[in-house]
């Protein structure tokens, strides 16, 4: 196994068990984020492998220091960093380049050589994504509930924008081409939410202490379910994504022995790479059945009767459910959901309960489908150093 892979594996079990779920925004969907990131950036800039390699251990561990406390969390990340990388034996040099990198990913700090454009620029990459806003209300709620501080929109769209427009800049020239245009895109949005934000305080200057209450705490339930909802949704992407390389990988393994060395067997000469040859077909089959059977779509189907739509026992919102209505009947079922906050709420719980479930047979299945690969792998090799030893 790889550093990176080992980095990767580590920081992933380190999140799960440590990081507090308030951590809405810093947690290990932001740091696959930002590693995939670099390597976009690494993939049209010329950098060598090992320095390649040392950006993206940087990155899987440059929020770690989270799992203690957010001040500071950049040294916390080092002694973590450090910690994993003794571990492994690497040199000292080699540990204090990767602490240079992560202590580069601090807000105010000037990167002074490429890597640290490339680790900052990844970094903050989100402020070119096309869902920054989600992103930004993640980090808003997290905010939130660690008690750094809460904003009103007006705020906080006011600080997003002073943010992007004069105190963040992309260091690389590959971000300069391909990010700046994406960014600006996202300031516009935002000079648009503070002109709306404007226009509301005009129009209504005045509201009851009850009823700004009622609304910052449905805001703040709305931003709950929207950003837990895309994390799950961001999660599934990422697991069809490494299925899709498994089974892209053992198919090129197939197409490679059934032209290659399958047609050399039928020699006696060759007859002690029957043995091996089989156990690597087979285990890239299996690898391929399991990724296939963790992409598979699982879609469950409920039966229900006109009652339980006026009883509000059925989830409108599922696409499995809702195929089977007339579109009147649809229609004036969701008129009334939509009235009913309560009745959004309780469908919107059933939909991440379900898409919870979902995505656990999924990373169950996948799991699986690593073991399968790495142990055919490892076993075929063994058996094709064993067949050649015994000759």
């Amino acid at each position: 196994m790889s550093i990176l892979q080992k980095a990767k594996n580590y920081v992933e079990i380190l999140f799960k068990d440590k990081l507090s779920s308030v951590y809405f925004y810093h947690n290990f969907i932001h740091t696959a984020y930002t590693v995939n990131k670099a390597e976009e950036i690494m993939k049209n800039t010329p950098v060598s492998e090992e320095d390649q390699e040392k950006v993206l251990v940087a990155l899987w561990f440059h929020d770690t220091g989270y799992i203690e406390c957010a001040l500071n969390h950049e040294e916390r990340s080092v002694e973590v960093m450090k910690a994993f990388l003794q571990q492994e034996n690497y040199p000292e040099n080699y540990i204090t380049d990767i602490e240079k990198l992560i202590l580069a990913t601090k807000i105010n700090y000037e990167p002074q050589n490429l890597l640290e454009k490339i680790v900052k620029d990844a970094d903050f990459s989100h402020f070119a994504g096309h869902d920054y806003n989600d992103i930004s209300d993640a980090l808003r709620k997290e905010w939130e509930l660690t008690n750094v501080k809460c904003f009103s929109n007006e705020e906080w769209n006011a600080g997003n924008l002073d943010m992007l427009k004069n105190k963040h800049t992309f260091y690389t020239d590959y971000a300069k081409e391909n990010w700046e245009p994406l960014k600006k895109k996202n300031i516009k949005k935002i000079e648009k939410k503070l002109e709306k934000e404007e226009e509301k305080k005009e129009d209504k200057k005045e509201n009851s202490e009850g009823k700004k209450d009622k609304e910052k705490s449905d805001r703040s339930v709305d931003t709950l379910f929207r950003v837990t909802l895309n994390n799950h949704t961001r999660l599934s992407d990422i697991a069809d994504s490494k299925a899709n390389i498994l089974l892209s990988v053992n198919a090129v393994i197939i197409s490679v022995c059934l032209s290659v060395l399958v047609p050399k067997l039928d020699t006696p000469k060759n007859a002690h790479l029957i043995l091996p040859s089989f156990i690597l077909l087979l285990s890239s089959v299996l690898t391929i059945v399991f990724a296939i059977l963790s992409t598979k779509p699982n879609v469950t189907k409920t039966t229900f009767t006109a009652n339980d739509i006026v009883n509000r026992k059925v989830n409108l919102l599922f696409f499995g459910n809702f195929h089977q209505m007339l579109f009147d009947d649809y229609h004036n079922a969701m008129k009334d959901l939509i009235k009913d906050r309560d009745y959004i709420y309780d469908s919107m719980v059933k939909d991440l309960y379900y898409l919870g479930k979902v995505l656990d047979r999924k990373y169950k299945l996948l799991s699986i489908t690593y073991k399968v690969f790495m142990a055919g792998i490892i076993i075929s090799v063994l058996s094709f150093g064993f067949a050649f030893l015994s000759l």
